[in-house]
């Protein structure tokens, strides 16, 4: 992103933003609620486009949404009257991939999630955490070159999304998708990210690198913590 203002015209969220996200990273957004965070995801997504600026992916100017880029929300936005296999099925048959070949696929991902027992089950009939995990494997079933999240995990109690947390880094290793992940707790952005973007007060205030490893025990690092504190601070909480 390039100098790009994002919003309504009538009411600009983020003014003067410039972001490289590199490929193969994973981008945590933080910030207060109604910042910003969202909107940044749908402008990446090409759902929403920029008021002001330029927006582009490998060099091409983002001006739709596009197969390459996938997205998960905080609802599992799974039809309900499909099965898990039928849900994480239907990208891949929107693309015209054949049955066998999107069945095996589809039976893949919901294994790698930990759900290859649960394949036959109607959402409804599964747990809010598994429901997510379906929404994950549907989301990376068609190799997307980018993952764009928007609090995926926010809706779930403490135990279940440290778990999705865990299960998200644990599927992402090899695969090698960019993820733009949003997200309002910032020790789940540090945990997470690779590196950090702070929005808030209307602009982009700062992108900042994460101290590794990627360790729950690390949460008491002094790096980790000072860069908590300072986070905490550029936020104004």
């Amino acid at each position: 992103m390039r100098g790009v203002t994002l919003g309504r015209p009538d009411a600009p969220a983020v003014a003067d933003a410039d972001l490289d996200v590199a490929a193969g990273e994973i981008l945590t957004v933080v910030g207060p609620s109604g910042c910003g965070k969202s909107t940044l995801l749908r402008t990446l997504a090409g759902l929403l486009p920029a008021l002001d600026g330029t927006v582009e992916q490998d060099g091409r100017p983002v001006t739709g949404p596009g197969a390459d880029r996938a997205l998960v929300f905080q609802e599992d936005a799974l039809l309900p009257w499909r099965t898990l296999r039928g849900n994480v099925e239907l990208p891949l048959a929107v693309r015209g991939l054949p049955r066998a070949e999107r069945r095996a696929r589809a039976e893949a991902w919901l294994g790698r999630v930990g759900l290859g027992a649960y394949s036959a089950q109607l959402p409804h009939r599964v747990s809010g955490g598994q429901r997510q995990r379906a929404q994950l494997a549907r989301a990376l079933a068609g190799s997307p070159r980018a993952v764009l999240m928007d609090e995926p995990f926010g809706a779930l109690d403490a135990q279940t999304r440290a778990g999705m947390q865990d299960l998200l880094v644990d599927v992402l290793h090899g695969t090698g998708p960019t993820v733009v992940f949003v997200t309002h707790d910032v020790d789940e952005a540090l945990f997470l990210g690779d590196r950090v973007a702070l929005i808030g007060s209307g602009r982009l205030v700062a992108v900042r690198d994460v101290p590794r490893p990627r360790e729950r025990a690390a949460y008491d690092d002094p790096a980790r913590v000072a860069l908590r504190r300072a986070i905490l601070t550029s936020l104004g909480t």
